[in-house]
């Protein structure tokens, strides 16, 4: 198995704003990072938005202008997946386990069997994505928290099949790029999104039952201590995806009512409010 120094290129699929910032957490570590999306147009917004997030780390004196075009140089934007080639590959794509275990079935042909397979899934098995791919023992959760550049919080996620030295690799690897490692079981919703659950879903029925209304509850949490209100973290990962989790959990604990998905968020969801990403959700942003 290779070692923590021997890594010199990371790869990260998915170029959504998880992806993109993942690539951008890589890269200001000192990492050559490959960024690999299938549709131009969402590689165009993840560059702008490591570019835009790098500058207003200049303008807040957090970088110098040297060090941003650095960052920005460490990274190749790419269509093809056979750019990449690794010593770790991190994916962030769609939460679906076949997708994933395709996904990374695909990259075990173009890479050599020490190359790492990291999932950034929030609440999927580890266990089930790294079924039938090579060398099983190679594949663990790496779960960022969004937004990646500034969350600093990775669980480390081992599955049945997880040889412990790559977790370890992985927890190291997180540390190097400035980040908070934990170690954690593969279980359903692992510990954030288990618990960050209750975070949402309350926060949705006191909304419904007419308590407060979102701005109000956002500011409440947020003068508690929590860096974001529920209502704005959910617009900035996106209502689609925060169901998506919410539902998985639902289902993996065979339908415990603490779990149930929000109607408000169903709704929202069906009628195309996702959040920052279409220009509404909770809030509007037009």
């Amino acid at each position: 198995m290779i070692t923590i120094d021997q890594i010199s290129i990371i790869a990260v699929c998915g170029a959504g704003t998880m992806g993109a910032g993942i690539a951008q957490v890589a890269a200001t570590a000192g990492y050559k990072t490959v960024l690999y999306d299938l549709q131009a147009p969402v590689l165009e917004k993840a560059q702008q938005q490591i570019s835009g997030q790098l500058e207003s780390a200049v303008k807040k004196e957090r970088l110098t202008a040297a060090e941003k075009e650095a960052i920005l140089q460490r990274i190749t934007f790419t269509q093809k997946i056979e750019d990449c080639q690794a010593s770790v590959i991190i994916e962030a794509i769609i939460e679906k386990p076949a997708v994933k275990t395709a996904l990374f079935s695909q990259l075990a042909e173009l890479n050599g069997q020490e190359t790492i397979f990291a999932t950034n899934t929030s609440s999927l098995s580890i266990s089930l994505i790294a079924h039938g791919i090579q060398h099983p023992e190679r594949v663990a959760g790496m779960h960022f928290f969004n937004p990646a550049p500034l969350m600093k919080l990775v669980e480390i996620v081992s599955g049945n099949e997880t040889d412990p030295a790559v977790a370890a690799l992985l927890y190291t690897l997180s540390q190097r790029m400035g980040k908070t490692p934990v170690m954690v079981k593969d279980t359903p919703g692992f510990i954030v999104n288990r618990v960050a659950r209750h975070y949402y879903l309350e926060a949705m029925q006191v909304a419904a039952d007419g308590v407060a209304d979102y701005k109000t509850i956002d500011r409440l949490l947020e003068s508690a201590g929590f860096r974001m209100g529920p209502f704005a973290l959910m617009d900035l990962i996106g209502n689609d995806v925060n169901l998506a989790v919410t539902r998985s959990l639902y289902e993996a604990y065979n339908g415990a009512p603490r779990f149930a998905p929000s109607p408000l968020q169903i709704a929202k969801v069906e009628e195309g409010a996702l959040g920052k990403k279409s220009g509404k959700g909770f809030y509007n942003y037009l």
